[in-house]
């Protein structure tokens, strides 16, 4: 099974070397850390004869999700190296800064070879992968190096449910490689045990991301904060993680706001950089008034857009919204995580297609919590909030008190890690 599935990839690589290759040259994507895909290791991570507890985080989600996890980590096993690994350039970049770049590379292509430099470089006592990653050659390089594997805050999307449990008689086999599972939600459990994880592993630690403290503001997040309040700009709309196809309707809205508010404020964060042009093109088309984040100066933004060409300030950003708007749910793309806004307090919208979050928002929907509105209703939904500041605060303040009440995941799952690898203290107790 092995040997086939290694020789697929190896084709499905070099069929797809041609997309690799303009993907590169058009908007430097997959460039960065080439050789570290291939199993490479950079000489940052050659140092000490210390062992490594090793996270694997694809992208800005889940690096932000183990965030709180990791400074647990390290505190709690001093006696070893925690390094951690993404998927994507922006997962990279977000990583770095948290958690030094000397600590941080990126994830080997899963081929067995490129899996066991890295295993026998860092010499791994403890593999933790976020959510969903379940790789078939690296998780057997870890069952014959015998190293531990937990997966931890899991989930089993609607999107790839179907799939997974098509493949489960071979999923199954993959599967026995990991030692923990801690899911979610009692839905992800189900699902995971469904496709061939062995239900004894299997346990529910609740959502990592609840226990991520607020990201402290930049400085340019306090510039503009101190720029929107002397000139007296706003309401504030922040529409954060926005994909294809919705920026056209998030801006007729802050048209119709512009009638009645002529000093509000649209931040439009995309979700992904290599849009960014493209999304600027779109604000000239509209007619609309903008200001590149990259090229603000401390200028007036009273009637203005924002757009957000940076990486990582999303976030806090947050916090300077009257109403947050959380992207990829008003198009079926599966919506992005409302915990951000939801940790300062903002009254949140969606679109309807959030899929990828669906307990979540589900949670927040029963609490009455968040807003659910398609592109017909959009408009009103905005209009409706920003003209009773009553019913506004007041939505803030549910999705606050919900996000407060979910806490406390990374205490069970550092308690269940523990059971894979004590801490050096408790070692030293029992002998």
């Amino acid at each position: 099974m092995y040997f086939l599935y290694s020789a697929l990839l190896a084709l499905a690589l070099l069929l797809g070397t041609p997309y690799w290759i303009f993907e590169m040259l058009r908007h430097g994507k997959y460039r960065r850390g080439l050789g570290e895909r291939f199993g490479f290791l950079p000489p940052r991570l050659r140092r000490g004869s210390k062992p490594s507890i090793w996270v694997h985080a694809v992208s800005v989600g889940e690096v932000l999700a183990v965030s709180e996890l990791i400074r647990r980590l390290r505190q709690d096993y001093p006696e070893h190296n925690v390094v951690v690994s993404t998927t994507t350039d922006t997962g990279q970049k977000l990583a770095g800064n948290r958690f030094g770049p000397e600590n941080v590379f990126y994830f080997p292509f899963d081929f067995k070879s490129s899996a066991e430099r890295y295993f026998e470089a860092l010499r791994p006592e403890l593999i933790v992968v976020a959510e969903t990653e379940f790789w078939p050659n690296f998780l057997r390089v870890a069952k014959l190096h015998r190293v531990r594997v937990a997966v931890v805050n899991a989930r089993i999307s609607d999107r790839s449910f179907p799939g997974y449990r098509r493949w489960r008689f071979l999923l199954a086999h993959v599967l026995r490689n990991i030692d923990l599972f801690l899911t979610q939600t009692a839905e992800d459990a189900r699902r995971l045990t469904e496709i061939g994880a062995p239900a004894q592993r299997i346990f529910v630690g609740g959502n990592l991301k609840f226990d991520v403290p607020a990201t402290a503001a930049a400085p340019f997040v306090n510039q503009l904060r101190s720029a929107l309040k002397s000139s007296g700009a706003g309401p504030v709309l922040v529409c954060g993680s926005t994909v294809d196809g919705e920026e056209s309707p998030l801006l007729n809205t802050f048209k119709a706001v512009l009638d009645q508010f002529p000093c509000a404020v649209l931040l439009l964060a995309p979700r992904h950089p290599e849009r960014f042009e493209q999304v600027a093109n779109l604000l000239e088309e509209a007619g609309v008034v903008f200001t590149k984040r990259s090229a603000w100066k401390s200028e007036p933004m009273s009637g203005r857009v924002l757009l957000i060409d940076s990486i990582g300030e999303l976030a806090s950003l947050y916090s300077l919204a009257d109403i947050a708007f959380v992207g990829g749910s008003l198009v079926p793309r599966g919506g992005h995580s409302i915990l951000e806004p939801a940790q300062h307090g903002v009254a949140i919208l969606v679109g309807p297609h959030t899929e990828n979050f669906r307990d979540i928002v589900e949670m927040f929907r029963r609490n009455d919590a968040v807003r659910i509105v398609d592109c017909s209703r959009f408009s009103y939904a905005v209009m409706s909030l920003l003209s009773s500041e009553n019913d506004r605060r007041a939505l803030g303040r549910r999705a606050f008190d919900t996000f407060q009440s979910q806490r406390g995941a990374t205490e069970l799952t550092i308690a269940k890690i523990r059971e894979l690898l004590p801490t050096s203290v408790e070692e030293a107790h029992r002998m």
